[in-house]
């Protein structure tokens, strides 16, 4: 008879550690922005788009907002220190590789997150400015004031509607013709900022057109149908994937590319979870062909959105066939 049964069981042999964690690590992105409880935007918004880009995001909490689908009312800032010890207790522990601004919730955040961009100025950082018309015209006048002076200097690409940029950083425009997309960068270039992704200008044909520009040239175009429905969250999506896509290792175009059209498929699966407006679905990807909203009725074959890069091309980069 064999003596197995009798010898000490073998103990399991240790697993070396030594590179596992490091073999496992994705890239890690820093967000500063306010709680949204309805999912709309803030860092509900952030967590999705850039983990649907492979990214471990890291939430600051600047803010809560009091809202429901259809408006914000009110909000509440955190305090500066807190929010100070958040990022920087992050930063000395894990190595971030951009960061997105959002919602900030005061002047004295918007100090203090300037100051830690500052210091770490290698660090990319993408800033979204939403549509603040909630806020009272003093505290929208003080916010902007503060964000053109401290934060735009720290910006590497701004992000926001046509309309809420030329109305913070062109109030005074004077032509007959409208601002065109590079006037706008020309404005925020002003004030530090090195390119300017200028999302929603009305096209012909029910178009939208959303433009990356830097004072001197427009690098890419992306035209889009346009959606019947109203969204809230789709800059925040936006913001959200280019900021992680630049994190991952993109280049600034071909990051630009994949987040406006990761942001159209987003709205195309988009719902109505409350009597308000419709939310982006940010996790369109990982649902079947049977979950999710009943878009049977829509029978016509989708347009192909275009990319205009001037002569330059984004390789294979899969453009959605999606309809707005």
């Amino acid at each position: 008879m064999t003596d197995a049964l009798d010898s000490p069981p073998k103990q399991p042999s240790k697993r070396d550690t030594s590179t596992t964690a490091h073999q496992l690590t994705l890239p890690c992105v820093l967000s500063f922005n306010a709680s949204d409880p309805t999912g709309a935007g803030g860092l509900a918004a952030d967590i999705g788009a850039m983990g649907s880009a492979s990214v471990h995001m890291l939430p600051v909490v600047t803010a809560v907002l009091i809202r429901d689908t259809t408006a914000v009312q009110d909000h509440v800032s955190l305090d500066a220190d807190a929010i100070n010890d958040q990022a920087r207790m992050v930063l000395e522990d894990i190595p971030v590789t951009s960061i997105k601004v959002g919602f900030l919730g005061s002047p004295e955040n918007i100090s203090a997150v300037a100051q830690i961009a500052n210091d770490y100025a290698d660090t990319p950082v993408v800033a979204y400015m939403p549509s603040l018309t909630w806020m009272d015209d003093i505290a929208l006048d003080a916010y902007l004031d503060a964000f053109t002076e401290l934060m735009l200097p720290q910006t590497a690409v701004l992000v926001g509607n046509y309309s809420t940029l030329c109305r913070w950083l062109l109030p005074d425009w004077a032509s007959e013709k409208p601002p065109t997309p590079r006037d706008v960068a020309r404005a925020a270039q002003l004030h530090g900022v090195s390119y300017t992704l200028v999302t929603g200008l009305n096209a012909p044909e029910q178009f939208l057109e959303n433009h990356l520009a830097s004072p001197e040239t427009v690098l890419a175009t992306a035209r889009f149908e346009r959606f019947d429905t109203t969204f809230t969250g789709a800059g925040e999506t936006l913001s959200a994937a280019l900021t992680a896509l630049l994190g991952a290792g993109e280049d600034l175009q071909s990051a630009c590319a994949e987040a406006l059209t990761y942001l159209d498929q987003s709205l195309d699966a988009g719902f109505a979870p409350g009597m308000g407006h419709a939310l982006p679905d940010r996790l369109f990807w990982g649902r079947g062909e049977d979950d999710g909203i009943d878009d049977t009725e829509d029978t016509d074959a989708p347009d192909t959105p275009t990319l205009d890069v001037g002569h330059h091309t984004l390789g294979d980069f899969p453009l959605d066939d999606t309809k707005h």
